[in-house]
């Protein structure tokens, strides 16, 4: 089941349990997809990859972070804990990140692949990754590895 499905769905459940704070996140992501989509394929209609929703999740996820912490810093704990619970909400919908071991092999697999031999070589093996793993991959702790097997 892709991300769409699994939104409609959740936003069904939502609905049926009478949880409008969760509805209405539900609703927001969903309307950012279909704005996402309208925008990207200017009519054809075309949708939006599964890469680029998560990709979309993960902006929205850090403007509520940042809103979060603006939040807190103002002394609105609670407006805080509403925004945290958002993040929650969106998290659900992003895909899982790889673990340790599966990165490493997917790193490995892009740096034989596009042929990198040194430490000048990271930026071009973080880019194949982000294009070959979108929202999978945490692209800090991707680069620390790749720097080091550069090395």
């Amino acid at each position: 089941m892709n991300v769409r499905e699994e939104l409609q769905g959740a936003i069904r459940v939502a609905g049926d349990s009478d949880d409008r704070k969760r509805l209405s996140t539900l609703r927001l992501i969903q309307t950012a997809i279909r704005d996402r989509d309208a925008a990207h394929c200017a009519g054809n209609g075309e949708k939006i990859s599964g890469g680029e929703i998560a990709a979309l999740l993960k902006t929205m996820i850090k403007q509520r972070e940042e809103q979060a912490e603006a939040e807190r810093l103002a002394g609105n704990a609670e407006t805080a804990g509403q925004t945290v619970r958002e993040i929650e909400t969106i998290r659900e919908f992003m895909p899982p990140l790889m673990d340790e071991g599966a990165m490493e092999r997917a790193c490995t697999q892009v740096m034989s692949e596009i042929g990198a031999a040194g430490l000048r070589d990271v930026g071009r093996t973080i880019t194949a990754l982000k294009k070959r793993y979108p929202g999978q991959l945490d692209l800090g702790r991707a680069s620390c590895l790749v720097r080091g097997m550069l090395r």
